[in-house]
């Protein structure tokens, strides 16, 4: 680590060049907005208030963040829609260096629970996705999303279909949406249903509640990854806990920025939670939302931290070891980290 002052151009392009692994990102919220108003313009669909007059996405604050994202979700109707979307993302993806991401995907968006829809927008999803690791190099994999605002007896369904999907694509389970509405433990059935299917666990926690929401969700739901989990950092122990257990943060600086959970990235405890043993990963979470790609998360983190490019590397490698992926797809990801 060095004077973020001491970063040169060089040093900086190195940076943004280097391989990298993405854990947290949702496939909706991943979207290009020009992807979207195309597909809306495709179906005459009216999407008023979803875009600012620059034609990027538009909110207010994080209540209607999950607003417009579920208005533009709302244009993705068919298992080729998400086909198509799949692949916009990964060719983004692909262009900043990314060469292995993991995506939320949620039944509620894909055939609204049903599990014969469900495996008809799996499949398709799949399809593009493996098109893309041979068009792009890129490998995707799907953590099957319940989301926290629709309610535990919705989240079931959610956990059934990612129960009868799980495999060599659909590797994870998690929970997403608004982490103020109900408790972790009230998801406690879906994600054992989702355990004792083999299905490896995360959720978001500690963005938006502060340090005891991320302890529930150990304590409760047994996840190995914290979704977030930023806000451990207000309670020192907890921290302690979380390295000790080897539990991997899947941190997202220009969201947590953006959304207001810091008023600036200096002010962001990442580095702080390095510091203190905590496994952390860089993501983008919803990166045209937040105004924001991997490269450029990389190069703020450089310029704000002064993290070099064996801090990434490491980053990279400790992405790799948390992802829910095969053995053999571990390995090959690695192979390609080390010799980047």
């Amino acid at each position: 680590m060095r004077d973020p002052r001491d970063h040169d151009e060089e040093s900086l392009h190195r940076i943004k060049a280097l391989p990298k692994v993405e854990l947290h990102l949702h496939i909706e919220g991943a979207a290009p907005p020009a992807f979207i108003r195309g597909l809306a313009q495709e179906k005459k669909v009216r999407l008023d208030g979803v875009f600012a007059e620059d034609g990027t996405y538009e909110y207010r604050d994080f209540v209607h963040f999950l607003q417009t994202y579920e208005a533009a979700t709302s244009v993705l109707r068919s298992p080729e829609d998400y086909a198509r979307l799949t692949r916009a993302v990964l060719e983004e993806c692909a262009q900043n260096g990314v060469i292995y991401a993991e995506t939320f995907i949620s039944p509620d968006f894909c055939g609204g629970g049903d599990l014969g829809a469900w495996r008809e927008y799996l499949h398709a999803m799949q399809e593009a996705a493996d098109a893309a690791e041979r068009d792009m190099g890129i490998t995707l994999r799907g953590i099957v999303t319940c989301v926290r605002h629709f309610g535990p007896e919705v989240a079931k369904k959610s956990a059934l279909c990612a129960a009868e999907t799980a495999g060599d694509w659909i590797t994870g389970f998690g929970m997403g949406g608004d982490e103020n509405k109900g408790e972790q433990r009230d998801f406690a059935y879906s994600f054992d249903m989702a355990r004792e299917a083999g299905l490896r666990l995360t959720t978001h926690a500690g963005e938006w509640r502060g340090p005891k929401e991320v302890r529930n969700a150990i304590e409760h739901l047994g996840v190995e990854r914290i979704g977030h989990g930023v806000r451990a950092i207000e309670d020192l122990a907890l921290v302690e806990l979380i390295a000790e257990k080897g539990i991997t943060l899947e941190v997202c600086p220009g969201s947590n920025v953006q959304l207001g959970v810091y008023p600036k990235l200096s002010a962001h405890p990442v580095q702080k939670l390095r510091e203190r043993g905590a496994k952390v990963t860089i993501s983008t979470d919803d990166p045209p939302f937040f105004h924001s790609t991997m490269v450029q998360e990389y190069e703020n983190l450089a310029r704000t931290f002064g993290w070099e490019e064996e801090d990434f590397t490491e980053i990279a490698k400790t992405s790799a070891n948390a992802a829910f992926c095969s053995a053999d797809t571990r390995e090959a990801l690695l192979k390609r980290l080390e010799s980047a």
